[in-house]
This record gives C-alpha cells, sequence and structure tokens, in this order.
C-alpha cells in the first residue's frame, strides 16, 4: 500500500468495491466443490432463485472484480516505484522485495485456508509487468491487448481441445478408455452425485489437517495451471490499470459526464452478448462444454469493457457523492483491502469448512447473497472504525513491516 501522502482516494473506493465484489464470485467456490465455480448444476437441482444467483455472478462479477482488482494492483505499483525513486531508492527493487513477501503471504493463505487465492499469482505477474512501468499510456494499453489476446487464444485452445476430446470419445470404435475418460470429465462438472464431487465435499468437511493436505496437492499439481489459465490477461488488466493512471482515468480528476459516457458504453458493449451467453447456457440446461467454455473463453472478450465499464461507474459515483458517508466507509474497506480480503477468506472457511461451522454444499446458491451482504456490512463496519486508531491494517502492516525489514509503526499519531 502507498503512503498516505501517495494516496489517491479514489483507488481507495474503486479497491473498496472490488475486494467486496470479488466475495460475491468467489463464494460459491468456498461453498462448493470447486466444478461448482464453472457450472451451477454441480450444486444439484436449480431453483430459479439460484439460477438467478448464477446470472447476476456471471453478467456482473465473473471476472469483472478480479480484473477490477488487477488493475488497481497495476497501478499501486506504478505508485510505488515512483515514491521510492524520488526518494532516491530503487523502485524497481522495492516492488520485487514486495512481491516476495506477498507470494509467501498468498502461499500461506492458499495452503492454511483458501485454494482460490490471486496474491501468488500477482506477485509473480507484478515482478512481470516491472519492465512496462516506463511506457507511456497508449503502448500500455497496445501490450495490455497484446497479452488478453495471447490469454483468448490460450485458453480457446484448451477448450477447443476439449471439444476433440468429446468428439473422439464418441466415434464409432473409439477407445472405450476415451469415452470412459470424457464421460467421468462431463459427470465431474454436472453430476453431484459423481465420486470426485463427493470426495471434494468430505474432504472440506473433514478438519484442518486433511484440508491442508489437500492443499498441498492442489498447490502442487494445479496452481501451476491457475497461473496458466489466469495470468496473461492479469498482466494484461495490470498494464491497463498503469496506463489509466497516466492517463488520470483512475485519480477521479475526470469529469463526471466523461466517466458516465464511458461506463454506458462499456457496459453497452459488453452485456448484451454477455446476455447472449447466459440464455444459450440456461436454456440448454448449462451443458457441460459450452458451460465450461462460456467460463473460461468465450466470455473473456467482454469482461474487458465489462470491467472498465465498473470502474467508470464507480468514479462517477465517486465524483457525484464524494463526501457522503458511504463513500468514505468503502475508501477505508480500499485501504484494508489485504486485510479484507484475508479476512474474508478466514470468516468464509470458518463457515463452510469441517474445521468451523461445517456448511460446506449445505447451502443453497440463492441464500449466498445474504451471506455476501453480512460480510460487506463487517467489512464497512470494522474498516472505519480500525482507521480511526491506526494507520494500516494488521496485514497491510506485516507486508510493509516483512518488506522493510523492520516492524513499521501502526498506531496514529496523536
Amino acid at each position: 500500500m502507498s503512503a498516505p501522502s501517495f494516496r489517491i482516494p479514489a483507488m481507495d473506493v474503486l479497491r473498496g468495491c472490488a475486494v467486496m465484489g470479488i466475495l460475491w464470485m468467489n463464494i460459491t467456490a468456498f461453498a462448493f466443490p470447486q466444478a461448482a465455480y464453472f457450472n451451477p448444476r454441480v450444486t444439484g437441482p436449480l431453483s430459479a432463485g439460484d439460477t438467478l444467483f448464477w446470472l447476476v455472478s456471471f453478467l456482473f462479477f465473473d471476472g469483472k472484480m478480479r480484473a477490477l482488482f488487477s488493475m488497481l494492483f497495476g497501478a499501486s505499483m506504478l505508485l510505488l516505484v515512483d515514491r521510492e525513486e524520488l526518494a532516491g531508492r530503487n523502485g524497481r527493487r522495492a516492488q520485487m522485495i514486495r512481491a516476495a513477501w506477498l507470494f509467501l503471504i498468498g502461499l500461506a493463505h492458499y495452503l492454511l485456508l483458501w485454494w482460490g487465492d490471486i496474491l501468488t499469482i500477482y506477485a509473480l505477474v507484478g515482478i512481470a509487468a516491472l519492465p512496462f512501468i516506463g511506457k507511456e499510456p497508449l503502448s500500455l494499453v497496445k501490450w495490455a491487448f497484446l497479452f488478453f489476446l495471447a490469454h483468448f487464444l490460450v485458453c480457446t485452445l484448451f477448450v477447443l481441445g476439449l471439444y476433440g476430446w468429446a468428439g473422439s470419445a464418441i466415434e464409432p470404435g473409439a477407445a472405450s478408455a476415451a469415452r470412459d475418460g470424457f464421460a467421468a470429465f462431463a459427470a465431474s462438472f454436472t453430476d453431484p452425485d459423481h465420486s470426485a464431487i463427493q470426495s471434494e465435499i468430505l474432504t472440506y468437511r473433514s478438519g484442518f489437517g486433511t484440508i491442508l493436505r489437500h492443499h498441498l496437492h492442489l498447490f502442487a499439481n494445479e496452481w501451476p495451471n491457475s497461473l496458466l489459465f489466469t495470468g496473461l490477461d492479469t498482466l494484461g488488466f495490470m498494464l491497463l490499470g498503469m496506463a489509466m493512471l497516466k492517463g488520470g482515468f483512475l485519480t477521479g480528476r475526470w469529469d463526471a459526464g466523461q466517466y458516465r459516457r464511458t461506463a454506458v458504453h462499456c457496459f453497452l458493449i459488453g452485456l448484451p452478448p454477455m446476455a447472449g451467453l447466459a440464455a444459450w447456457l440456461i436454456t440448454g440446461g448449462f451443458p457441460v462444454l459450452p458451460a465450461f467454455g462460456a467460463a473460461l473463453a468465450w466470455s473473456f472478450p467482454f469482461r474487458i469493457p465489462l470491467s472498465v465499464g465498473w470502474a467508470a461507474l464507480i468514479l462517477w459515483l465517486i465524483v457525484r457523492h464524494r463526501d457522503s458517508a458511504l463513500v468514505q466507509r468503502i475508501a477505508a474497506a480500499g485501504r484494508l483491502a489485504l486485510s479484507n480480503y484475508l479476512g474474508t477468506s478466514l470468516a468464509m472457511c470458518a463457515l463452510f469448512y469441517g474445521w468451523g461451522l461445517g456448511l460446506f454444499a449445505q447451502l443453497r446458491p440463492a441464500q449466498l447473497p445474504l451471506v455476501v451482504f453480512c460480510v460487506w456490512a463487517v467489512i464497512l463496519l470494522w474498516s472505519k472504525l480500525w482507521l480511526s486508531r491506526f494507520a494500516m491494517g494488521p496485514a497491510e502492516w506485516l507486508w510493509r513491516s516483512l518488506a522493510h525489514g523492520k516492524p513499521q509503526k501502526i498506531r496514529k499519531s496523536r
């Protein structure tokens, strides 16, 4: 996090919205087996409320909040490097040290709490973004879209490979292993009673040691795939965030009308095709390959304008209601983004995992928004209260102390 004199209030509000919004999407992965993130049929027969929750998530939250977070991470990294270099220090070296500690914090988060950690990804991708810091905004945008294209191609080739596997599995004379393999894959994304789904449910309803061993296995076997399928788009959004900061977009200094027009244009570009994809999946009963492909690849081109649209919409509201109590509370949540991110994981794991209340796979998707709203209320209440006495959050203090090699002052001066 930046020093107080380098803080940009509009970015704090954006970060607060992102850290709260990302819970809306992540709660599915906290509460249900991993496959439910790609196909809601894994949770069982869908009610109208369940489908509505999936629809809202798919249209407005899936990938968009992580993209917003990534843009802000890139912009904050640029601010940090500038601050360090203005002080006569090596800004890139400082960022690499911070990234190394962030990776370790993220690794602890992954193993001890939740497999969906993004901090390890941000740490590595942030280092990859360092060579682009000095580029002009237009160049950053071009590079961002080049990485977006690369990400889309990687995901598309993977999904097309699955279609090819499915085709070979149903051809006359196809090998029995191919048929059985694809059938098992399809069932694991549609059948709540599939053995892999049931095994995952039993794991997360077990004790802490069982879950830790499972996460160690996941990190060794699945985390590299997560980096492959999220690294390129994360890098693109980080570079886009740098360009948006250099262009003044993220500072909240544009005219309200400019933000409003940008938001309208972006949502008009992104929402109709996303709605078309959603209608295709709902009317088809969430067929396994289309649902998987839409979540991983086909929706990605439309997430880009929708993510920028979200940023523009929030900034428009900030400009119009800069001094409102709610905006100030969201800004406080953004200043404690790392603490809120990790604290949310702790709360959700305590709610759903076996070492806590053990509600894993016991609620319905339609019930999850109530949990989200309760957590949002806690975030808005505690963040403002904490910052009335302390200069930074506990996780921010730990990260900064590790990066500086000595404990930092956390209490506010009286």
